[in-house]
């Protein structure tokens, strides 16, 4: 019995020795490892192969047109805008009513003057070429025809025209009366008897229809005639004169 413990301590004591010599000779090796891999340069491994992305498109307007499609907050909306077309021109303004030309002389230097009136019985005015009268500007005047301007438009028109003798007739009524009763003339629109509207001149418009003989003096002033070529008409002078 001695003798078999005697024999299994011999063997643990040769296996504890065997255990810490190989124990002693991996820790050699491994701070021989150590040392190596402490002492030694690492081989630097190849960079990796670099890919460029591809570059990004440009933003364009056209590639967010369905979004206004896809996300309507309100049924009334929609991607297509309409745009209303521009209102029409208002129409021209009518021409307003011609002046009416009662003739023209030549004063010295100052050169051609042109006597207008805005109406039959209104204030003479004298003008020259290119100065207004009411909204008419006179471009020209000979013997037979007057040009003005309006809205730079030009207007041409004879002298009888612009002096009331030119008025188109009446237009005929071609429908048949059926009753026998006699038509009636328009009564013609009343003539101030006397002086008119006082004139740069010093003198007064006159009407040759006014129902005074010439020579007559109605409030200060004498009706005198003066003849001229484009005719007869009169004007009213202070008494005086």
């Amino acid at each position: 019995m001695n003798r078999k413990l005697l024999l299994l301590d011999i063997v643990l004591v040769a296996a504890v020795v065997y255990m810490g010599y190989q124990f002693r000779n991996g820790m050699r090796a491994s701070k021989s490892h150590e040392a190596a891999t402490l002492i030694g340069k690492p081989k630097p491994l190849a960079p990796p192969i670099f890919t460029p992305l591809p570059p990004e498109p440009p933003v364009m307007p056209s590639g967010y047109v369905n979004i206004a499609d896809k996300m309507l907050w309100d049924r009334s909306r929609n991607s297509a805008v309409v745009i209303d077309p521009p209102p029409p021109p208002p129409p021209p303004p009518p021409m307003p009513a011609l002046p009416v030309y009662h003739g023209m002389m030549t004063l010295g230097s100052s050169g051609l003057t042109a006597f207008f009136s805005l109406t039959a019985d209104g204030q003479h005015h004298g003008i020259h070429i290119g100065e207004t009268i009411g909204q008419f500007k006179l471009l020209s005047v000979t013997s037979d025809e007057i040009t003005l301007d309006w809205n730079g438009q030009e207007v041409k028109r004879t002298v009888a025209e612009l002096m009331g003798h030119g008025v188109a007739p009446a237009v005929q009524v071609s429908q048949e009366r059926t009753d026998t009763t006699p038509a009636v003339a328009a009564a013609p629109p009343p003539v101030k008897a006397g002086p008119g509207d006082m004139t740069a001149f010093g003198n007064k418009t006159c009407s040759m229809n006014d129902g005074n003989a010439p020579g007559a003096v109605v409030e200060g002033f004498k009706k005198v005639l003066n003849t001229n070529p484009f005719g007869t008409n009169c004007s009213w002078e202070p008494v005086g004169k």
